[in-house]
């Protein structure tokens, strides 16, 4: 490990879970942007580039370290991906919650870039840094309220809905995209 790395994960056997979880989520965001619901293809993009950008980020140190100039061009896409969600958030208050994420990226992509391998030592337990914090929060409170929309209203049921299209499982999508974000920021 180089003087100038951040490690943003633990043992590699909860990082690989990690990439698997955010690469399939983001696979499945794919599979999304072929809908026929208009809504569901313009939501569909975004989340998958943050399903692979947090599993590309989540690959354990041991099996790859990213170049140094990785980091940068993370935090410049996922810059553009927040300015893309800003624009959206004019018409849909949905796309607030896509420029958290967007910009949660940016920071951790940004923390991976500038700080030293052994920035927590150094710190003396000083704590979790005022804006990890806020995002842990937000990214908690995020997760219990999809994980409360995941459950099934009484009797629910109704026609037969294209695999892509099911609400329910986007919604778990988004779920598991927000474990793996307090996942990440958890161990940064």
């Amino acid at each position: 490990m180089s003087s100038g790395e951040v490690r943003m994960h633990g043992p590699a056997s909860p990082g690989w879970l990690l990439v698997a979880l955010c690469a399939a989520t983001g696979a499945y965001c794919l599979l999304r942007m072929r809908s026929g619901v208009e809504e569901q293809r313009r939501a569909a993009g975004g989340e998958a580039l943050m399903g692979f950008g947090m599993a590309a980020m989540a690959v354990p140190p041991a099996a790859f370290t990213p170049p140094a100039w990785a980091w940068p061009v993370f935090a410049a896409v996922f810059g553009a991906a927040a300015l893309r969600a800003l624009w959206a958030a004019r018409t849909d208050a949905h796309h607030l919650h896509h420029l958290v994420g967007a910009g949660a990226m940016v920071y951790m992509a940004a923390a991976m870039a500038t700080a030293p391998a052994h920035r927590h030592a150094q710190e003396g337990g000083s704590g979790v840094p005022l804006l990890t914090g806020v995002l842990l929060l937000y990214f908690t409170g995020y997760v219990l309220l999809a994980g409360v929309r995941l459950l099934p209203a009484p009797g629910a049921g109704g026609a037969a809905v294209a695999w892509g299209d099911r609400p329910e499982v986007a919604r778990a999508c988004r779920l598991s995209m927000g474990i793996g974000m307090l996942a990440m920021l958890l161990t940064m």
